[in-house]
């Protein structure tokens, strides 16, 4: 599904751990990485030799991985220049990491990673680093939530970091509890539940049973934000991968989502993928 993969770099050590998931990433998919650089203006010269040296070890670990790699660094804006490089060599998918100061705003308003994730022609899966110490996961959760877009694409994303790092997938969907008049709310039994899933959740299910990876269902009635980020906590999971599209990300500067209330409060690893290749 992926065959030119681009993971952007810079002086930050989370850059560099976004980085090596789309490197293993590559690995999996037998994909093309390129690490890209931009130097801005402003920035210092220890700074550029920081991603400079980031580039050389993620070189020397995709030599080590049998993964195609090269690199490239130019000056200039940012985004202009990564949207440049994806157009002109056919990118279909961009690894970027975020700042911690980004969580402060609005869906990172304002930021290289916001522009990158809503103005670039290809997919977009946007990394949160929170624990530097669980870079190579052994359970993901993966919230689902209707409805639901380019689910073959979301099902090959999770399935191929699950292969990558042999671990397993939780699959995790929350859904309002039924309401009877006059006998207050209805708890429905798990088989219940899943019994009304919604078509493309179970069409995910579907997609995802065509790969040779481990997973778990867990279907629980509440409030979607909360509950990933108590789930992802009370299960010591190492990464969360949830999907957005390109609407519920333009929503989410306006009004905030669940989405943007798991990033601030997410206590492990967290990746948001932007689908961008057609079904």
């Amino acid at each position: 599904m992926y065959r030119h993969i681009l993971a952007t770099v810079n002086e930050h050590l989370n850059s560099e751990v976004a980085a090596r998931y789309a490197l293993h990433l590559a690995e999996q998919a037998n994909a093309r990485i390129c690490f890209c650089s931009i130097a801005e203006k402003g920035l210092s010269g220890k700074a550029f030799r920081a991603a400079e040296e980031a580039i050389k070890r993620l070189s020397l670990l995709a030599n080590k991985l049998n993964v195609r790699s090269d690199c490239v660094i130019e000056t200039g804006d940012a985004f202009k220049q990564i949207r440049k490089i994806v157009v002109s060599e056919g990118f279909d998918l961009v690894f970027a990491a975020t700042r911690r100061e980004d969580v402060k705003k609005r869906f990172y308003a304002q930021t290289t990673a916001q522009r990158l994730s809503l103005g670039l022609p290809c997919s977009v899966a946007l990394v949160r680093v929170v624990n530097m110490g669980r870079i190579h996961p052994k359970t993901i959760l993966v919230p689902l939530k209707a409805p639901m877009a380019h689910i073959a694409e979301r099902a090959s994303f999770a399935a191929l970091f699950a292969a990558a790092f042999d671990a397993r997938i939780y699959l995790f969907h929350t859904t309002k509890p039924l309401k009877q008049f006059f006998h207050g709310e209805i708890h429905l039994t798990p088989p219940e539940w899943e019994a009304r899933l919604p078509a493309d959740i179970a069409m995910y299910i579907g997609e995802l049973a065509r790969y040779n990876v481990a997973y778990d269902k867990k279907l629980i009635p509440g409030i979607a934000g909360r509950a990933i980020t108590i789930e992802a906590a009370a299960r010591k999971h190492d990464l969360i991968i949830m999907g957005a599209s390109q609407n519920s990300l333009l929503s989410s500067l306006l009004r905030g989502n669940t989405v943007e209330q798991v990033l601030r409060e997410t206590t492990c690893n967290m990746i948001i993928l932007k689908p961008g290749l057609r079904d």
